[in-house]
């Protein structure tokens, strides 16, 4: 064995070190964020909402203090709930602690927080060190896809919180599932650190590649918040109807701190219309990579085919709410098919389908 390779194999064995030591930082930020949620108060949507609520109640209460005293008999409707912000400020997502909360919901927040950095820098420490291991870029096969996305993934949660951005309701499901996807990527798609096959050998593996990732990740945190949204959406039309079932304590407790059904709802929907353009760009720069690589730009080959049925979903998304006003739960379905569609074109072709694109083996 040369100095070289040996000097591959090192790096190699390094950033597996890191990946599994980032895993151990997010399992500590996972246990961070749980207690931020059992211990954080109701996010700052939630706390206007009951403020505004509570005097919604004691202004219908004066008429009807008045009628009773009159002897009418009139019963006044249960006030609605409100989930907007106050007149004059915006209505973002927001999330337990992140607005501040109780004390200690707000520590074990800032604590995940901190975890979460850490372990991102462990994590992107591993991907730069898996790159310079095999000397290109660190998404040839299925495991370097799968960290380098679960990498992004975090980078993006991460800018909107030093954007300022209210979002840290993201976090918990966030660090949940990238913890599944590292799981998922050290245990069943791990690859030992190789050359690519010829056909990938070429700069469009940087611009193409990276593109998707790119874009699966911010599709991702779109999918999370239209999940969170079905939720509190529910959650919503249950204490709206004072007939129906009430939600359980534990609903209540969990689901109060999330931001209001229209609040999630509008940022999925901004996130994957921001992103959508890209997406474009990934499968026309992949055909563009397949007319240098095969001699075709398009073959009909099941990756190309599932990019393509991805790309018309989220573009029915997108159309429907622009076009036809689809808001709401028929537009949510909508785009979790979407990303499920995303979810199959990545893991359902690669591992199950054969086609010119099957790397899962390299």
């Amino acid at each position: 064995m040369n100095i070289a390779a040996a000097a591959n194999e090192t790096l190699a064995h390094n950033s597996n070190v890191l990946v599994y030591s980032a895993m151990a930082i997010y399992t500590l930020a996972f246990v961070a964020h749980m207690a931020e949620w059992v211990f954080g108060s109701r996010s700052k949507v939630g706390r206007t909402a009951a403020a505004l609520t509570a005097q919604a109640t004691a202004t219908a209460a004066a008429p009807a203090r008045a009628e009773r005293q009159g002897g009418g008999t009139a019963v006044l409707e249960r006030p609605k709930v409100i989930t907007k912000t106050a007149a004059g400020s915006r209505d973002v997502p927001d999330g337990p602690g992140a607005a501040g909360g109780t004390e200690k919901g707000d520590l074990y927040g800032r604590i995940a927080i901190s975890l979460t950095v850490l372990a991102w820098a462990l994590h992107v420490g591993g991907v730069v060190t898996r790159a310079l291991s095999v000397q290109r870029a660190p998404w040839g096969n299925m495991y370097e896809f799968s960290t380098t996305f679960a990498a992004v993934a975090v980078s993006i949660y991460l800018l909107l919180l030093t954007l300022r951005k209210n979002v840290r309701w993201i976090g918990l499901p966030l660090v949940t599932t990238v913890l599944l996807d590292l799981g998922l990527a050290v245990t069943v798609l791990y690859t030992a650190s190789d050359q690519l096959v010829p056909a990938l050998h070429s700069y469009w593996l940087w611009i193409h590649v990276s593109c998707a990732i790119l874009s699966g990740a911010v599709l991702y945190l779109g999918a999370v918040a239209t999940l969170l949204f079905l939720f509190r959406d529910r959650y919503e039309a249950k204490l709206a109807d004072p007939a129906g079932k009430q939600p359980g304590a534990f609903a209540a407790s969990v689901l109060e701190r999330l931001p209001s059904a229209a609040s999630l709802d509008k940022f999925a929907y901004r996130v994957n219309a921001t992103v959508f353009p890209l997406w474009t760009f990934t499968i026309i720069a992949g055909a563009i990579w397949a007319e240098a690589a095969w001699g075709r730009y398009w073959g009909w080959d099941p990756k190309e085919v599932w990019s393509f049925i991805t790309w018309v979903a989220y573009a029915c998304y997108l159309h429907a709410r622009a076009t036809a006003g689809w808001k709401g739960r028929k537009a949510a379905w909508l785009g979790l098919i979407a990303f499920a569609c995303y979810l199959f074109n990545y893991y359902g072709v690669n591992i199950f389908v054969t086609g010119l694109h099957s790397y899962a083996g390299v």
